[in-house]
């Protein structure tokens, strides 16, 4: 028993010390670049084919095979990748969206072109660089961690490397080169993703699939030690491979033991799991290229271009409409990702799980071997796996509540990998499983016809999706999520939806795809056809039904009609420039050909004006809307837009002015006690305050005084650590901002929050479909109300100026019909005019009643404005009254 133990223990090592040189490869990347580098598995992956040529095929000495591959193929790769891939992306902003799908990319490009060098069969005869023993593994593993960890904290460049980790702009203008920096982290990480594949390759299955995804299964020893710490990955590697190597001595019994078996010799994948759901995130930014202009419609001769070519194949017969069939399931599985990914914002690698489900679920229902339900003819088996797998989207879903970025790829990456292993790959779950057609539909030009039908209804389910309240909903959350979310957008539901959705459609697409191949084939739906599936989506369009289309055409008829793997590379070279178009190739046409577009329209000649008067009368001019009450007075126009400038406020009358100032109202938004902590230091400490209806309020203090936090913990945004705040005697400090925003808690944000890919007037729909009150008029209203009802109303918000979209922000806040809100620093970005109009805007609404609160910087605007001014410092309020006195007693104060 002990020499079982023994054997058991140094084959642990041996792949845990595999994987502990991934984690060190990820991590110092990661930490050079802030590139989470999914390729590395595909650079292993080359790395082992091209060891083996040069010493199988070519019949080099495996010494120079090695040195020629480690020392100088792996590092050269990682440079040419930094050089030509991520560092353009870093000087065009260092996007994390388009950095993370450009190495996706990569991914898709290298397995690609390896299908097509070295064919997509397994090869048996890699060279062994190492003996079978982990002694040799290990001490390199500890060499180079160890040597890592001299290099950061002993050396120059380990100085320069922790600079640029912390702040890369900072360290650029202190005189670091962050550019050779990145590539020597680019270098070394590939270096180990090479040794990594060079020492896998002789024990494992070598192709082009397996050995990536292998590799990226042990990413959990990286996510593990948050991305920055080897030591623990070097543990948690060797820790994972013992015991996963001791669980193989296990057999148990019941009608549990093939799960616990395929745990026991996937224990990898279970870290990964455990690692990417259940601890925090490594980054929380932004997952996906966001488009720059508003969504465009598609020209209806692009739809019947499309229509021609998707009912060519019904003219076709034999291999070629056999595989035509496959186009139109693939199609709908693709429009999965629009769902998720280009409507909802949502990164989601795990879309070929659900496929697969869908498949599988199919096949079972119509064997009658999906326990506890009778058989079903294939088509109500594929209308029930539909509903059954469409509630399992929330595997993904509620993980992307908390989750954005790479955590977020992370998370799907996972469960797609675990439906992978644990499912599709499991004898007790796919064996003697076949997949016939429905009835009536054996044939493959009957069965196109079928397919063509269902992909009609997921077209006319993903337009749905797309229209109304919800389609701009979606936008809103893909385009700015936390300005959604202050525009009463019920953000975490929303997720959940576009969640669900996808995975329905995916299970549809699956199952049509597997009865259209007549089987189930576990390999079809592998991880890695998932990544495809996911970059070919992203570089022809996430947000186009018409992209889609074109995708699944794409990787069917290239991967038919030439040598597989011809699609991925194509799709790969595609994603990697994804940061020169983010919206895919038709918004970089578009965009092109605006660009080329005259600056002024040419002019009619009499003759072409006359006869377009009588081929298009004048309409009668409509009736002007009934004038704004003074009460709701507009801002002045953006000079130089052509915008109607709207009425200024009346003066006060002498009675008025002589009046005395009216009792303030109770307030209607208190704060108690507020305590705030971030780390050790302390934001908020006892805060108290309380908005009035029909006061302005304001908040002024250095930076570092704790107003935004103040700010955050009012709009919901920021759970405070102790304290209340109330609405009208009700404890809300519970309540995320959506709900708030819906109790009647609006707000606005110093960085702009506005939807792009929206026009104006539907950023303002979304207030108002979102806000306290449901008031038909309210768009109409408010866009009067702040001269936004010309003829930029029907403008996309991206590109419009500052002080445009500031009037576009603070309508969508009316529009939802607010009894409190909250300006953080309004003024931001806009001209001496812009600021005079907005605080004719801000008065108008507290005569109406409404409870101001503003953080702002400029005191003037403060002065003229707000009825009571708050002087914070170091998290408390130290001053508090009338602004005259508040504000004076500050520049006597600064004038010491």
């Amino acid at each position: 028993m002990s020499s079982l133990t023994y054997d058991l223990t140094l084959a642990g090592l041996s792949v845990g010390s595999a994987a502990a040189l991934t984690g060190i490869g990820l991590i110092v990347t990661y930490r050079a670049t802030g590139v989470l580098n999914f390729a590395h598995g595909a650079i292993a992956m080359v790395c082992a084919y091209v060891l083996r040529q040069c010493v199988v095929e070519w019949g080099w000495p495996l010494w120079l095979g090695a040195a020629v591959t480690l020392l100088v193929l792996a590092p050269g790769l990682g440079v040419v990748l930094e050089r030509f891939v991520f560092r353009p992306l870093a000087v065009l902003g260092g996007d994390p969206a388009q950095t993370l799908v450009a190495s996706i990319g990569v991914f898709v490009l290298l397995v690609g072109g390896a299908a097509l060098l070295w064919g997509q069969g397994a090869r048996q005869d890699a060279p062994e660089l190492v003996p079978d023993e982990p002694w040799g593994q290990l001490a390199v593993v500890l060499v180079l961690a160890a040597g890592v960890a001299a290099v950061v904290r002993r050396t120059r460049f380990g100085r320069e490397l922790r600079a640029v980790v912390d702040d890369r702009q900072l360290a650029v203008l202190g005189g670091v080169d962050a550019d050779r920096v990145a590539a020597a982290g680019w270098a070394f990480g590939s270096f180990t993703a090479g040794l990594t594949g060079v020492l896998l390759a002789p024990y494992v299955r070598l192709d082009p699939y397996g050995l990536p995804l292998l590799v990226m299964e042990v990413v959990a020893v990286a996510v593990a030690a948050r991305m920055r710490s080897l030591p623990v990955a070097v543990v948690v590697a060797l820790g994972i491979g013992v015991a996963q190597s001791q669980l193989t001595r296990l057999h148990p019994s019941g009608w549990g033991e093939p799960l616990l078996q395929a745990a026991g010799t996937n224990l990898f994948v279970v870290a990964l799991l455990i690692a990417a759901l259940a601890l925090p995130g490594a980054d929380a930014r932004d997952a996906l290229p966001r488009t720059a202009t508003a969504r465009v419609r598609t020209p209806p001769g692009a739809w019947i271009v499309a229509l021609v070519l998707f009912l060519l194949p019904l003219g076709l017969a034999g291999r070629d409409l056999h595989t035509s069939v496959q186009v139109p399931a693939l199609a709908v599985i693709l429009l999965s990702l629009v769902v998720v990914t280009g409507r909802g914002g949502q990164i989601s690698l795990g879309q070929a799980a659900y496929a697969g489900l869908g498949a599988l679920f199919t096949a079972l229902l119509a064997a009658g071997r999906f326990p506890g339900l009778p058989r079903l003819p294939e088509l109500a088996a594929l209308a029930v796996a539909v509903v059954l797998v469409a509630p399992l989207g929330l595997l993904t879903g509620w993980p992307a509540i908390g989750r954005r970025g790479l955590a977020l790829a992370l998370a799907t990456f996972a469960v797609g990998v675990g439906v992978s292993r644990f499912v599709f790959a499991q004898p007790y779950a796919t064996s003697g499983l076949s997949l016939g057609r429905p009835a009536g539909f054996d044939g493959d030009r009957a069965y196109y016809v079928l397919e063509l039908l269902l992909l009609a209804v997921a077209l006319l389910a993903t337009h749905a999706l797309r229209r109304g309240r919800t389609g701009r909903a979606l936008a809103a959350m893909r385009d700015h999520e936390r300005g959604a979310q202050a525009a009463g957008v019920q953000v975490p539901s929303l997720k959940l939806l576009a969640f669900v959705a996808g995975a329905a459609l995916a299970a549809l697409g699956g199952g049509m795809l597997g009865m259209g191949l007549r089987a189930f084939d576990a390999a079809a739906y592998d991880p890695v056809r998932g990544l495809l599936w996911f970059a070919a989506v992203v570089v022809l369009g996430a947000d186009s039904t018409l992209g889609a289309l074109a995708a699944a055409a794409l990787l069917v008829g290239l991967d038919a009609g030439t040598r597989g793997g011809f699609a991925a590379a194509l799709i790969g070279i595609l994603a990697i420039l994804v940061g020169r178009f983010p919206g895919g190739p038709y918004e970089a046409l578009r965009t092109a050909a605006e660009r080329l577009r005259l600056r002024r329209a040419p002019a009619l000649t009499p003759l072409g004006a006359r006869a377009r008067a009588l081929l298009r009368p004048v309409e009668p001019r409509a009736a002007r809307p009934a004038p704004v009450p003074a009460g709701a007075t507009a801002t002045a126009a953006v000079p130089g837009s052509g915008e109607r400038p709207p009425a200024s406020p009346p003066a006060p009358t002498p009675e008025a002015s002589a009046a005395t100032p009216p009792t303030p109202a109770a307030p209607l938004l208190t704060a108690r006690r507020i305590h705030a902590r971030y780390g050790g230091f302390t934001a908020l400490d006892g805060v108290d305050l309380d908005l009035s209806p029909g006061r302005i309020t304001a908040v002024v203090g250095p930076n570092g005084a704790g107003k935004s936090t103040l700010f955050h913990c009012l709009a919901g945004t920021l759970r405070p650590a102790r304290g209340t705040v109330r609405l009208a005697g009700r404890d809300i400090t519970a309540l995320p901002a959506h709900a708030r925003t819906r109790l009647g808690v609006a707000r606005t944000f110093q960085q702009l929050a506005v939807f792009p890919s929206l026009t104006v007037a539907e950023n303002v729909r979304v207030g108002a479909e979102q806000g306290r009150v449901t008031d038909p008029g309210a768009v109409e209203r408010t866009l009067r109300l702040l001269g936004l009802d010309g003829p930029v109303r029907a403008l996309p918000a991206a590109g419009l100026p500052t002080g445009t979209l500031r009037r576009v922000e603070l309508a969508r806040v009316l529009a939802g019909g607010p009894r409190v809100l909250l300006l953080d620093e309004p003024a931001a970005g806009l001209d001496s005019a812009e600021v005079a109009a907005l605080a004719r805007v801000l008065k108008a609404l507290a005569a109406d009643g409404t409870a101001l609160l503003v953080v702002e910087h400029d005191l003037d605007l403060v002065a003229g404005l707000a009825d009571v001014v708050h002087v914070m410092t170091a998290g408390r309020i130290v001053a508090s009254g009338p602004p005259e006195r508040v504000l004076d007693a500050l520049g006597t104060a600064a004038g010491r």
